[in-house]
């Protein structure tokens, strides 16, 4: 993560929320006294310790615009990263994107094994629903069932995984921006649209304040996949922390391929000041969430 691009004040408030769930996620995904514990390994090899967190401090943070206890946000917080993981151990598989590096190590499967590496994506994918089903996640019950419901409708046919059954198609499919559009706010988008609108099912949030949130997460989204495709074309592996330049050598359409470079990040720059706009209704208290549309289109990895 470069430091040039991203504010003093969101550096800080990025590694408390990643320390915070990163304990968490350590409370929630405890080692296993019986051979089973393989599995439970390779959960907590790709959960613990990695990535940015932006979609758990997300979570965090529209849970503070309404106020809602931190012990109920961070338990939702890891439920949505444990999603993030568990796609992300699937999507390296060598029946789909084939990937040798994760966050700046070997993927699951390669680390451990594959059929390890599948297990540890189911596991983590149904511990995600537990985690939001338990009542100590919040009191009311609807609320609960809204969050599943959620979290199943982002993460399933219509959203993520639907989303990633187009990118593995997307090399012999014609796809336009708009295509590209739907496909990326199927497999990255939606899972943004539900930790930006966590915070509103939790403290209970409809209409406007709702809404701006659903749109936040709209732009976000397509800034966060069309920042991605530059730093496919132009990152460093080793910064990145993954393989590079595969979706030209794999022959997919993306927003740079489609758009050039220059209106790539052109595009990007505009979607992530349209997605500040969105926040005026909570004025100052969502001053960190622009903070991330801002760093999302300016990161190196």
């Amino acid at each position: 993560m470069s430091q040039s691009s991203i504010s003093p004040r969101l550096t800080e408030a990025l590694t408390v929320t990643s320390q915070a769930v990163n304990a968490e996620l350590d409370r929630l995904l405890p080692q296993a006294d019986g051979p089973e514990n393989r599995v439970i390994e390779a959960m907590r090899y790709s959960s613990l310790d990695g990535g940015k967190r932006l979609r758990p401090f997300l979570v965090m943070q529209s849970a503070s615009l309404f106020r809602v206890a931190e012990s109920a946000a961070i338990r939702v917080a890891c439920a949505i990263e444990m999603i993030h993981c568990y796609s992300l151990i699937h999507d390296d598989l060598p029946c789909m994107d084939n990937d040798d590096l994760r966050r700046g190590r070997p993927t699951c499967h390669r680390h451990f094994d594959e059929s390890t590496a599948l297990l540890a994506g189911d596991a983590l994918q149904t511990r995600a629903f537990e985690v939001l089903a338990n009542p100590a996640t919040h009191p009311d019950p609807q609320v609960r069932c809204d969050l599943v419901s959620e979290l199943a409708h982002a993460s399933g046919g219509l959203g993520m995984v639907g989303g990633q059954t187009i990118d593995l198609q997307a090399h012999t499919l014609d796809l336009d921006v708009a295509g590209i559009t739907r496909l990326q706010q199927m497999k990255t988008g939606r899972l943004f649209s539900f930790s930006c609108e966590a915070g509103a099912v939790l403290g209970k949030g409809h209409g406007e304040l709702r809404l701006a949130l659903r749109n936040y997460s709209h732009d976000l989204g397509l800034a966060f996949q069309i920042a991605d495709d530059i730093l496919d074309v132009e990152g460093d592996a080793e910064e990145v922390g993954k393989q590079v330049q595969k979706d030209a050598d794999a022959g997919k359409a993306t927003f740079v391929s489609l758009l050039g470079l220059d209106r790539a990040r052109s595009q990007a720059a505009m979607l992530a000041e349209q997605a500040c706009r969105h926040l005026d209704p909570f004025g100052e208290a969502a001053d960190l969430m622009r903070d991330v549309a801002r760093f999302v289109v300016q990161r190196r990895s």
